[in-house]
């Protein structure tokens, strides 16, 4: 989770030519996002807990219930990131139009889930690292001891969590390179689009959440909308500009004010008609007289 966004940037930017910024902004806007996300969902969480609303959810079947809950945070989330993906480009990288900076704001954006992930995800291996030896038994029961099932995990579901993180990096992608169709073809279709696709996304990771779906069953659904990102991602691609530069060399000009009238002289005459015959070939030959 750590290496895949950081060797991703590495070699996008040292293939393309472009330097770090656009993927810190993409990184940095993922953050900002969620510092108005997160209160929206927690002050909504409150509100929706509280009588007579929360009767309301209560009388609903629980299949009801979780297609509340996946309409509703897939739109929260799809609103705050992708409008402020939207501000990223207005007003803070307008460098970016081409396909390839889009692409490098899409990593950063993903990439900042991913090391913000793999980040805990390190920490929690370095405390049942030094837990691993310990016994805890005298602490903590059995049941909450975390300890022997962290270590009994299978090895393959080690790695659920990082293909979890890449399909995300290609489907963040995918609607950074959505909204950026708005400023490159002026329409905000764009915008309301990656609304909707990051909304449909988070729609169906909300019933793996809530363990209606298994693990295995959540990441093939997420590993289907990476491939489905990755066919948005080129059909949306677009020739990237061709920078000219025309070289600083000084071009000399003649204006008629440049030009004067010569003047009418014997000695200019005899000149003229020297070089006339010159010209006709008339003084070609030695004459005696």
């Amino acid at each position: 989770m750590l290496a895949m966004p950081l060797g991703l940037v590495i070699y996008l930017t040292h293939t393309w030519k472009l330097g770090w910024r656009l993927w810190f902004i993409g990184m940095a806007t993922f953050v900002l996002s969620q510092v108005g996300h997160f209160p929206f969902l927690w002050l909504s969480t409150l509100i929706m807990n509280r009588p007579p609303i929360v009767n309301v959810f209560l009388s609903m079947p629980q299949s009801r219930l979780t297609i509340f809950n996946g309409i509703f945070v897939g739109l929260a989330a799809g609103l705050f990131e992708e409008l402020f993906r939207y501000g990223m480009y207005r007003w803070w990288a307008k460098e970016a139009r081409s396909w390839r900076t889009g692409i490098l704001t899409g990593v950063g954006h993903g990439g900042a889930e991913a090391i913000i992930a793999g980040s805990l995800a390190f920490y929690s291996f370095l405390q049942m690292l030094a837990y691993r030896n310990i016994d805890l038994s005298a602490v903590i029961s059995a049941e909450q001891l975390p300890v022997a099932s962290y270590w009994s995990t299978a090895w393959y579901d080690a790695f659920l969590a990082s293909f979890e993180r890449l399909s995300a990096i290609i489907i963040q992608i995918s609607m950074a390179v959505l909204v950026l169709q708005n400023f490159a073809r002026k329409q905000w279709f764009w915008v309301w689009l990656a609304v909707l696709y990051h909304a449909i996304v988070d729609f169906f990771t909300v019933p793996a959440g809530a363990g209606d779906i298994s693990k295995y069953g959540a990441e093939a659904i997420l590993g289907g909308f990476a491939i489905l990102s990755i066919f948005i991602i080129f059909a949306l691609r677009r020739p990237e500009p061709v920078v000219t530069t025309q070289p600083n060399t000084p071009v000399a000009t003649f204006g008629a004010a440049s030009l004067k009238p010569v003047e009418t002289t014997p000695d200019n005459l005899n000149s003229s008609e020297n070089a006339k015959r010159r010209a006709s070939g008339r003084d070609s030959f030695i004459h005696p007289n």
